[in-house]
């Protein structure tokens, strides 16, 4: 009766990977009770998430074939459109349908954008393609799209494009402090990408021991026309989440992001912790530190916990 921070289902958005070209759902070793879905066991895990009361998802796509573009992001009939079309066929407004925006799923060298012939990414160039891929979501009836790449004035074009397009009615979702973590491993396994070369995404995404540069860019995305906010990762960023919402007044949303899942799953395999105490924990962590809204692969345990 008095908890200052309740968790319900209401509060969560959850992450799902559709994947092209398979018959069946197929499990991901790295992340324990989470699959890459066809379009039928996607569907069939949307309407089980409407009826726990989970009000969003955010699509990820795995696509059958990669290049150096990432054309299938921006495809009609590339996966990820295909299921946002067959989504909102089915449940209406009932979900609320939010699709990843960025090339790392579709592009065969792993990095979020367009490369240059020495092999950094090009900035200009990709906000570019970034502007194609919004158009054709929200062809595909998207409500909100989430740009992850951490591209300089990416939801400004993003923006300018969906309106010019008549679809101003689409939200975005700025993946604003987005962190060079080293929790994002068993993502990467979940849409087979690997960065060529080996190399990282320290060169546009931020450096984890600064807090006022990742503020800045919070800023800046405000400043552009971004219509909610994310802090990715969540739980070894809480102080980022405090301070950008004493900060603004626009939504903010945190990513419990796939190493911070894992990593529950496995102590708690070993026995070692109470997994589902420790999820519950940690995302009410997230809460209490300022989000409104939490992305976490815990979304349908936690809401099947708290029904």
């Amino acid at each position: 009766m008095v908890a200052e921070t309740i968790l319900t289902p209401n509060d969560l958005i959850a992450p799902l990977f559709v994947r092209e070209g398979i018959t069946e759902a197929q499990p991901i070793s790295s992340l324990p009770g989470v699959v890459q879905h066809t379009l039928d066991s996607m569907r069939a895990e949307v309407k089980h998430l409407i009826d726990l009361g989970v009000p969003a998802v955010i699509l990820f796509g795995v696509p059958e074939h990669k290049d150096a573009e990432g054309t299938g992001a921006s495809d009609p009939d590339g996966i990820v459109q295909v299921a946002l079309k067959d989504l909102r066929d089915a449940f209406g407004e009932d979900v609320v349908l939010i699709a990843d925006l960025c090339l790392d799923e579709y592009t065969d060298h792993g990095h979020c954008g367009l490369l240059t012939p020495d092999g950094s990414v090009d900035n200009d160039a990709t906000i570019d393609r970034y502007a194609e891929v919004a158009i054709a979501q929200a062809e595909a009836g998207v409500d909100i799209v989430a740009p992850s790449g951490m591209m300089d004035g990416q939801v400004a074009a993003i923006r300018d494009a969906l309106d010019e397009e008549e679809f101003g009615d689409v939200a975005i979702l700025a993946y604003a402090a987005k962190y060079a973590s080293g929790l994002y491993g068993p993502f990467r396994d979940a849409v087979d990408v690997e960065i060529a070369g080996g190399g990282d995404r320290k060169a546009y995404q931020q450096d984890f021991r600064n807090a006022r540069e990742a503020l800045e860019e919070v800023r800046l995305d405000v400043a552009e026309g971004a219509d909610m906010l994310m802090v990715k990762p969540a739980v070894t960023y809480l102080d980022v989440i405090a301070r950008v919402r004493a900060e603004h007044d626009l939504p903010v949303a945190a990513y419990h992001v796939s190493g911070e899942y894992a990593m529950v799953k496995a102590a708690a395999a070993n026995g070692w912790i109470d997994g589902d105490l420790v999820a519950l924990e940690q995302l009410t962590a997230v809460k209490r530190a300022g989000a409104d809204l939490v992305l976490t692969y815990f979304a349908r345990e936690i809401a099947e916990a708290l029904a």
